[in-house]
């Protein structure tokens, strides 16, 4: 085996599933930038698609089951935190997703492979794959299991939106209220990939990118308080 057969086979035996359809793991792992040439190869932009309404309706089965008495406002709080390409990159990361990927050398080489949205979406393309090829349960079993150390912390002080957390942050240091940005849109129309700066006086500008424009600001936000918030 080839060192990237090696990495899917680590894959399967960490997510604990040995697909059966092997063409549509091979999918669920290529990147769009694989196909930018004369040959036309199949990419995993239709199953992240899938793939992010699957998770959405796992997330929001286990708050419902976790939290029967929480209103909706706190619902689509904590669905937020869930939910979104960083905590997707997280468990990518956990399951080896970055070395599984096939990627043009060209994406490679400006750090695609570690990128937090290439990761995301691979996720979720991954979810996609598994709840085609085992159904609900598997794809259920997987999120129990990667997801689970985010509910151990989803309850905490930090978990709060980071643009109000950065907003508190700067507040409390007698500075203006942040100012966001739009720096870029790219991609195709039904997978955008926004490019939002966050500036606060006296602080370096900070930028990262999102799937909508509010996602975006949001990442932007949680870049510029790891990066200060803790050194007060």
């Amino acid at each position: 085996m080839n060192k990237r057969e090696v990495a899917v086979s680590e894959l399967e035996a960490r997510i604990g599933h040995v697909f059966g359809d092997r063409e549509l793991l091979e999918r669920a792992l290529t990147h769009a930038s694989v196909g930018d040439g004369a040959t036309k190869v199949r990419h995993n932009e239709r199953l992240e698609f899938l793939g992010d309404r699957v998770l959405n309706l796992l997330a929001a089965e286990a708050l419902m089951d976790r939290n029967a008495e929480a209103r909706e406002g706190e619902m689509s709080r904590l669905m937020a935190t869930l939910v979104n390409y960083h905590a997707c990159a997280i468990v990518a990361r956990e399951v080896g997703l970055p070395d599984a990927l096939r990627l043009a050398a060209s994406a490679t080489k400006i750090g695609a492979r570690e990128n937090d949205t290439v990761l995301g979406d691979a996720c979720e393309a991954l979810i996609a794959a598994l709840y085609i090829d085992g159904g609900m349960d598997a794809a259920r079993t997987f999120f129990q299991t990667f997801w689970a150390p985010q509910f151990e912390t989803l309850d905490e002080p930090r978990n709060k939106d980071s643009k109000t957390r950065l907003q508190e942050w700067a507040q409390a240091q007698g500075l203006a209220l942040p100012a966001y940005s739009l720096v870029s849109r790219t991609g195709a129309d039904h997978a955008p990939v926004f490019t939002v700066q966050v500036a606060i006086e006296g602080y370096e500008p900070q930028a990262a990118q999102g799937r909508s424009k509010q996602e975006a600001e949001k990442a932007a936000a949680q870049v510029m308080l790891l990066k200060h918030e803790t050194a007060q």
